[in-house]
């Protein structure tokens, strides 16, 4: 061990290890001003290309059809059960893609809360961030960012929530770039054999919820944005107190601890003595068996493009789904009444509305707010963070995950889902009674 920490490494692996790490951060954590509009480097990129002209139809268009025929071209369709069903979902978002494009369609499908909201928001938006984030996560993966930090944040994240030290990166990712950013990281490094299952579906369903510039969305539609930082940093605290509980219940407490395709998987070393120093070997030594920069781009963005191909089409036939489900049928007011008891014994204002407003988070996760803006500060308040840390829908995340190699069931999610509801009930209600 002393023998390699005593390694030296020249002046210009030690610039350009920097030099990496600090485009990788400057692009997805350090927000900028352009234009009036405050975000992200990468988020910008994704403005300016949206505003290209007729970007949106012709491109989307192109990501959902192909990535809606790709199973029946490839043959892979009928591969299992759960394959069929979400091949054949993928052909109805090529119908729901080209409704939109055309603007054709039945009235109620056709309502600007529906295929309009899923199409423009969602759709366009996640299928150009991935492939754009993704050229610019090889200087977050690939160059030895991750290991450094996995060293330095190995006390905290293995104890408190079983993941390595490295997945810190992806807890920041989500809250600052956003989920489709932070499962491309967990996915892609899953498959490099640095995170077992079970880890990685801890971080898919712990970490990668919805950015810090959709969760502003939220807050203006609740009224909230007089108390930003208040409402970012109990819901930041929240989500993962909430996660460090869900990683020691079932069904995540029972995933297997393997790595991918029975790899031998490459653990975090449990780190003695100058803990700074042992960062800096690990991450230089992931530097030096780094394949070159452009052969990462290129490797990432095919990752990215994958990725978005298989989103896509999902995205769109079981967001307009969901939605559907929502507005016209009383699903989830049934559904609602499994938060009921919860929502009763905090005491949160309007316990039946506030019952049924979480319920409609698994379909699509900003539908709790349209549901209680008239509603007390509280309930207000409570869904808010709700909507944020339950992380699982369906119009999104949850077919995000399904597009990677993660080892979650449908099942898995459900159940998942239902923990992180409740859970946040019951921690954020207190609270909210103690600040109001």
């Amino acid at each position: 061990m002393e023998k390699e920490i005593q390694v030296k490494y020249d002046g210009v692996k030690i610039f350009k290890f920097i030099l990496y790490a600090a485009i990788g951060i400057f692009m997805f954590f350090v927000p900028i001003t352009i234009n009036g509009t405050n975000t992200i480097p990468v988020d910008h990129i994704v403005n300016f290309i949206k505003t290209i002209p007729n970007y949106g139809p012709i491109y989307s268009g192109i990501i959902v059809t192909i990535g809606g025929l790709l199973p029946f071209i490839n043959k892979s369709w009928k591969k299992d059960t759960s394959t069929i069903i979400f091949s054949l979902l993928k052909l109805l978002g090529i119908v729901f893609i080209f409704m939109a494009i055309f603007n054709v369609g039945p009235a109620f499908l056709m309502n600007e809360d529906v295929i309009p909201f899923i199409y423009n928001k969602i759709v366009i938006t996640v299928t150009t961030v991935v492939p754009i984030g993704s050229i610019f996560l090889a200087f977050l993966v690939n160059f030895g960012l991750m290991e450094f930090i996995g060293v330095l944040m190995e006390p905290i994240m293995t104890p408190v929530w079983k993941t390595p030290g490295r997945s810190a990166i992806d807890a920041v990712a989500s809250f600052v770039g956003s989920y489709s950013i932070a499962l491309l990281i967990t996915d892609r490094v899953y498959q490099e054999g640095k995170y077992t299952g079970k880890e990685a579906a801890i971080i898919a369903t712990g970490f990668s919820t919805v950015s810090a510039t959709f969760m502003i969305v939220v807050a203006k539609t609740l009224g909230l944005m007089d108390m930003w930082l208040l409402y970012f940093w109990l819901t930041l605290i929240i989500t993962f107190v909430v996660t460090a509980i869900t990683a020691r219940i079932y069904p995540l407490s029972k995933k297997p601890d393997t790595y991918y395709m029975d790899q031998k998987g490459t653990s975090e070393e449990v780190t003695s003595g100058n803990r700074f120093k042992r960062a800096y070997i690990e991450g230089m030594k992931a530097f030096d068996s780094a394949p070159t920069v452009v052969e990462s781009v290129i490797d990432n963005l095919k990752s990215g493009i994958k990725l978005a191909l298989s989103i896509g089409p999902l995205l769109m036939s079981i967001g307009v789904l969901g939605i559907v489900v929502a507005e016209y049928t009383p699903v989830f007011d049934i559904v609602g009444y499994i938060f009921y008891p919860f929502t009763l014994i905090t005491r949160v204002p309007e316990p039946l509305l506030a019952a049924k407003a979480n319920a409609l988070s698994i379909a699509e996760m900003f539908l709790p707010a349209l549901l209680v803006t008239e509603a007390p500060l509280k309930t207000r308040f409570l869904i808010a963070v709700v909507s944020v840390s339950e992380i699982l829908f369906f119009s999104a995340s949850i077919p995000c995950v399904m597009a990677t190699q993660i080892p979650l069931t449908m099942k898995d999610y459900i159940i998942i889902w239902i923990e992180r509801v409740v859970l946040s009930i019951l921690i954020t209600a207190p609270i909210l009674h103690l600040i109001f």
